[in-house]
């Protein structure tokens, strides 16, 4: 070959208002529609493509080396394998190199292909981000064919017959399909992820999507953990015999889960006992306790966030993941905001006055992030202690 000559296109990316995209495919091969999100996490691009509540999504990844530590079987979050995540695709700046890690046990090209995500690389990640900011998440549609020929109508049909996450409930296609108990606590150097031994709690979890990492938090807490399906009611959960209940993350949108979530959790929340919300959870409980929850502009996708804990004003670092937010303004009297966004000032926590009942917009079981946020699974389980009549432990362990 001589002189230059351009890579042959073999990805698109679509955009609602016509915007076309060209780059280079990686992972599977085929054409999904979705909403088009950014992402600012600099690490972890593993847990987020495997973060069930970016469900319908298609992820702009902001930094430019993605895959550059490959993929192994340790960093996965969904817990649902039947389901994978859910995402529909990754949009990258650089193409991917081979990977250079120790735990390194695959390329992400492989990885994507058996989960079924399509990917792109080639983009100019800033300008979308900044188009995204400018304008919000728009409806798109990702496209990889190897040779470089595709089939158009088909792929703009498949854009235009997608919905919007407005409206949308994906929790049920991500949730877990029957109960199952989880024992696993966090991973440590050295030894990977291990169990915790003679548990003395029992907690509840409604998996509306939720997170490893979520589970091996509340393990760490020396918590037996049974997991039952987003359509649990309050008689299965009760029917546990749970000292705690915990709502978790998952994608879409809460309002469309108004018919079933939303009373069960109301019906809880009359039983007395500690419950804690995460993502999902967090916007459910809100709608519960008579709340509104509204679709963001941008949304909330990143591992730097920001928020101050209005309880012992702190501020924490955290991760977040989410296109809707429970509207402050709505709670009722009896409800407190207790952790605030310093980004935009969006509600980031709720508590019940006089009940053992919060929850938190961010991810406090960091994956990716930071751990700043570890605290409140301590400040939960210390409600089911409370309850016990057991002393508290302490939220910030001295080192």
């Amino acid at each position: 070959m001589t002189g230059w000559q351009k890579k042959k296109t073999t990805a698109l990316l679509i955009l609602e208002d016509g915007t076309r995209l060209e780059g280079y495919g990686i992972g599977a091969e085929g054409h999904a529609a979705g909403e088009v999100c950014f992402n600012t996490a600099m690490t972890g691009y593993q847990e987020i493509l495997t973060d069930p509540s970016y469900a319908g999504q298609i992820i702009t990844f902001t930094f430019p080396h993605i895959g550059n530590v490959g993929a192994n079987d340790e960093d996965i979050e969904t817990v649902n394998m039947a389901a994978l995540s859910g995402v529909r695709g990754a949009v990258l700046r650089a193409d991917v190199t081979n990977p250079s890690n120790w735990r390194a046990a695959e390329k992400l090209d492989a990885w994507l292909k058996k989960r079924n995500i399509i990917g792109i690389s080639g983009i100019d990640t800033r300008a979308l981000t900044a188009r995204i900011r400018e304008n919000g998440m728009p409806n798109g549609v990702i496209a990889h064919a190897p040779s470089g020929d595709f089939d158009e109508a088909s792929i703009m049909a498949e854009l235009e017959a997608f919905p919007g996450l407005e409206g949308l409930d994906l929790a049920r296609e991500v949730s877990t399909a029957q109960t199952y108990h989880w024992d696993e606590a966090r991973w440590k150097w050295g030894e990977g992820y291990a169990s915790i031994p003679n548990p003395e709690f029992h907690i509840v979890a409604i998996d509306y999507g939720a997170k490893r990492n979520i589970l091996r938090c509340l393990s760490e807490q020396g918590a037996k953990v049974t997991v039952l399906p987003a359509t649990a009611t309050a008689q299965d959960v009760l029917d546990q015999n749970p000292d705690g209940i915990f709502l978790s993350n998952g994608p879409g949108d809460p309002s469309a889960m108004s018919d079933y979530a939303v009373p069960a959790i109301k019906e809880l929340m009359n039983a007395g006992k500690p419950m804690f919300g995460i993502c999902l959870g967090h916007q459910l409980m809100g709608l519960a306790l008579g709340g509104t929850t509204s679709k963001m502009h941008q949304g909330h996708h990143g591992a730097n966030h920001p928020v101050k804990d209005l309880t012992t004003g702190k501020v924490e670092i955290t991760s977040m993941n989410h296109g809707f937010a429970v509207d402050a303004k709505t709670l009722p009297p009896g409800v407190t905001q207790t952790h605030l966004s310093l980004f935009d000032g969006s509600n980031a926590g709720l508590a019940v006055d006089g009940k053992p009942i919060f929850s938190v917009q961010y991810h406090p079981e960091a994956s990716p992030g930071p751990q700043d946020s570890h605290y409140l699974f301590t400040r939960f389980l210390n409600h089911v202690r409370a309850q016990k009549g057991m002393d508290a432990v302490p939220e910030h362990p001295k080192p």
